[in-house]
């Protein structure tokens, strides 16, 4: 078996991938590697060429291509190298290592100082939910859509169905009607929007597309392609209501139901996995129950902007430096993230605390819609902050700041309350 020798390996080469080796390299590791499987570093933004990347985080408004080519042009010019066409089939963190195979070395031992697992997640399919039907053509992920038009030239559809309001459903709605499509509704099975508020306005209503909450389809119609899907109104249980049912005639039916951490590599490593968030339990240092692995990104949990997941990532690959050159610092303690009211989980899961104080920040999202609140942080009965918020909402991402100094109790609190 080929065996490789570097301080910090990366597995994935997409936007947090990258992110990750240009902190990893900046921090003062000497050999960054990172492993990843398409023909192209970038991952999912090569195919992401709307614009609207990099608002928070460049401060300028750029196309997915553009934001991932920054990170690319400079992990490279500061000497992380690459693997691609690389699939990495295990980890092993007893060994500190990595079993890739690619055609040019075959199977690959990748010994490391550290691990960072950045590789991102996966959209849930048509199994995944469960929609009766027949099994014709014209049924696709929402992701598969956006590549087969975006990377591939190719035409999905001319009549469309989008089940689901996340961000990618809302985004293919407009570039489909862009492509002399007609999108005749979005449907949503949630009575709020499951995306960010931005794309609702810039990619649903700029454009006069119909919004239905609290619906869902309730069978696909056809035998050798789409022909039609019948959607129905649902109750408080989220069960269809027959007599609303109705049917729309439509060639595609495309699904933006929900993104999955693709963590079948960290399961296969005994990674500590979030019940709530399906990725990696992690510390501040994006630490995962592993002292020597790593993890950023949507590995992690769903973000909603490609900008957290750079500040995640950075964090990830700084301190996966760090671990490497035995500089991470030391904790007196521990102490987990406690979700409060109206708040659905945590990341960071756990807070270390040392002799340094530092600062924390806790990403979240809430449990449903609220307007005028007050996100309050608490240790024990000690109130660390509170801020106002005009609007809180499940679609998008939240986050507040602590510091280790400020933990006096045995956790730290967020809640969300009127």
């Amino acid at each position: 078996m080929y065996e490789i020798q570097t301080d910090v390996v990366i597995v994935g080469g997409g936007p947090a991938g990258l992110s990750a080796a240009v902190a990893a390299k900046k921090e003062g590791a000497e050999k960054v590697l990172i492993i990843e499987r398409d023909e192209k570093l970038g991952g999912i933004l090569q195919q992401c060429i709307h614009p609207g990347f990099g608002l928070t985080y460049f401060h300028k408004e750029l196309t997915g291509p553009e934001y991932a080519g920054h990170f690319k042009e400079e992990a490279l010019a500061l000497g992380a190298e690459v693997l691609l066409n690389s699939m990495v089939l295990e980890v092993i963190p007893e060994e500190s290592a990595v079993i890739c195979v690619n055609s040019e070395y075959g199977m690959t031992k990748v010994k490391a100082g550290s691990i960072v697992l950045a590789m991102g997640c996966r959209e849930r399919t048509r199994a995944g939910i469960m929609i009766p039907g027949t099994r014709p053509a014209g049924v696709y992920t929402a992701g598969a859509a956006q590549r087969l038009v975006n990377r591939q030239n190719a035409v999905v559809g001319k009549n469309i169905v989008i089940l689901g309001s996340g961000d990618i459903g809302m985004i293919m709605a407009r570039r489909m009607t862009l492509e002399g499509a007609h999108v005749i509704a979005v449907v949503e099975l949630m009575d709020f929007l499951a995306g960010l508020t931005r794309n609702k306005v810039q990619c649903l209503d700029d454009f006069g597309i119909p919004l239905k909450l609290s619906h869902t389809v309730t069978r696909i119609v056809g035998n050798e392609r789409v022909e039609g899907v019948y959607i129905a109104q649902v109750d408080k249980d989220k069960k269809p209501i027959p007599e609303t049912e109705e049917f729309i005639p439509c060639d595609t039916l495309l699904l933006s139901v929900g993104l999955i951490p693709e963590n079948e590599l960290s399961r296969g490593a005994d990674v500590k996995i979030s019940r709530i968030t399906n990725g990696p339990e992690v510390n501040q240092y994006m630490q995962t129950s592993w002292d020597n692995v790593f993890a950023c990104g949507n590995v992690v949990h769903v973000n909603d902007l490609v900008d957290n997941v750079t500040v995640e990532s950075m964090n990830a690959g700084a301190s996966a430096a760090r671990y490497a050159m035995h500089k991470l610092p030391e904790a007196n303690r521990e102490v987990p993230s406690v979700t409060g009211e109206n708040v659905r989980y945590l990341c960071p899961q756990r807070v270390k605390i040392g002799e340094e104080n530092e600062t924390v920040r806790l990403f979240f999202r809430v449990l449903h819609p609220e307007l005028d609140v007050v996100i309050r942080v608490k240790s024990g009965d000690k109130v660390l902050s509170e801020k106002k918020a005009k609007r809180v909402n499940p679609g998008e991402m939240c986050h507040v700041e602590v510091k280790t100094a400020e933990i006096t109790g045995d956790d730290v609190t967020v809640e969300v309350v009127k």
